[in-house]
């Protein structure tokens, strides 16, 4: 068999295609594929952010129209407020000065209402002062005159006595005489009733009981009574002036009894002071009882 010269033998042709491709273009279409795939990822990243920022924009959007749609409704009502103010302002010229003339007037008034109290407050307070003085020189005096009472006390303690009573029991302070009566009421220690018992026959009332004078002895300054209280009677015998003579009643204390104290024994009469508790509810005496005869 004779071989065509024009047809090649399957060494020259497997030579042929192999030197007729060259492996750069394979490498160069791998990086192109890469290449395309990268662009066609970042692309698509891209378009889904760029699709999020656009739903974005358009709720701002939205968001915006609505704030605008409730501007203008706010413009609309502050127009209609404006449009109301003009027509109650659209008051005339002579309105205008007749208002202006009201207003001078209440302020000229309101100046003289001013000044008005400005003296009735500057006369308030001058006599505010001189009442002050006043009370300031009542309170200078009434101190001194306590102190003064308060010195008399003091220089009068020592005068006023103590003494045991004809009943054993330790008294208060004694008075002598009508003075040192006065300041044992000052004390106001205990109650005071001063009296003058004549010699009858009928007993006399002395604060909460009742004293009947029934012998005298002028000149040893002795004396003999009797008292009615708590309806019973007491007699006290041969007492001496200046002597307490104590006895009891109902409710008062063992330690704190009635007294009387004698200042002076006449010829036919006592002058003296009958003491009692400040705690001691006063007792009644009963009827007046006759004395008894010396």
């Amino acid at each position: 068999m004779s071989i065509s010269p024009n047809v090649p033998s399957p060494q020259e042709s497997y030579h042929y295609e192999n030197s007729g491709t060259p492996r750069w273009i394979a490498v160069l279409f791998g990086v192109l594929f890469v290449a395309l795939a990268a662009m066609g990822f970042f692309g698509y990243t891209a378009q889904s952010r760029m699709s999020q920022e656009l739903a974005k924009a358009e709720d701002n959007n939205k968001l915006l129209v609505q704030r605008l749609d409730q501007a203008n409704a706010s413009l609309a009502d502050l127009k209609g407020h404006v449009e109301v103010t003009e027509g109650k302002l659209g008051m005339t010229t002579a309105e205008l000065a007749k208002a202006k003339s009201r207003a001078e007037s209440i302020r000229k008034d309101q100046i003289a209402a001013d000044q008005k109290l400005s003296t009735q407050l500057a006369q308030a307070q001058k006599e505010s002062e001189e009442k002050i003085g006043a009370v300031a020189t009542d309170l200078g005096g009434a101190k001194k005159d306590i102190e003064t009472t308060r010195n008399d006390l003091e220089s009068t303690k020592g005068k006023l006595d103590r003494a045991t009573g004809d009943m054993g029991v330790m008294s208060g302070l004694i008075a002598r005489n009508h003075d040192d009566l006065e300041d044992l009421k000052r004390r106001g220690e205990r109650n005071y009733y001063e009296f003058t018992v004549p010699k009858t026959k009928t007993a006399q009332r002395v604060g909460p009981v009742q004293i009947a004078l029934n012998k005298v002895d002028q000149k040893k300054s002795k004396y003999t009574m009797t008292v009615y209280a708590d309806d019973k009677s007491i007699e006290k015998k041969d007492r001496t002036a200046g002597e307490p003579v104590q006895f009891y009643v109902k409710g008062s204390s063992r330690m704190s009894p009635y007294e009387i104290v004698v200042f002076d024994v006449g010829k036919s009469q006592i002058t003296g002071y009958l003491s009692t508790p400040k705690d001691a509810s006063a007792a009644a005496a009963p009827a007046a009882a006759p004395a008894t005869k010396p």
